[in-house]
């Protein structure tokens, strides 16, 4: 009979979860590059647009609302992202789950479902979502789509 030590067991465990969240969330390289759009005119009680110039330190981002694509996975699985941003601090959040496959679907579904809670009333810069509701390719794809709305919120300084 052969024992395993807690530790051991615990390296194995995560060593084999790594492999598999590696193995899922590989990204495809016929995936488009995701695209950001500022919609902050339309974004309620938006201030009106700063004049042009860069922001004076990492973290400043221009009020608004922001969409990108966030891609994921070697299927090339997506999900469109709308961040509305004040103060650096993120006020609201739409997200789409638009998978045909019930599994996917599942998953997209619970991820949307999460994520407010996860994100709303947090500072931008300070979002690292890693897995959210057991799905951890969603949260590549929402991280892929972050990064676009950061550079495109900075952008806008």
């Amino acid at each position: 009979m052969t024992l395993t030590t807690p530790t051991r067991r615990s390296t194995t465990i995560g060593v084999v979860l790594m492999s598999v969240a590696l193995t899922s969330c590989a990204a495809s390289s016929d995936a488009p590059t995701p695209s950001p759009t500022n919609d902050a005119a339309s974004a309620p009680g938006a201030p009106p647009a700063p004049p042009g110039g860069e922001p004076s330190a990492a973290g400043d981002y221009r009020d608004g609302r922001y969409s990108a694509t966030g891609w994921y996975g070697s299927l090339a699985s997506h999900q469109d992202v709308t961040l509305t941003i004040r103060d650096d601090t993120v006020t609201a959040v739409e997200i789409t789950a638009p998978a045909e496959d019930d599994t996917s679907l599942g998953h997209q579904q619970r991820f949307a479902a999460a994520l407010p809670d996860a994100v709303i009333g947090r500072d931008l810069d300070t979002l690292d979502i890693d897995r959210l509701a057991g799905a951890s390719g969603c949260s590549e794809g929402f991280m892929n789509a972050l990064g676009e709305i950061r550079s495109a919120a900075r952008e806008n300084m």
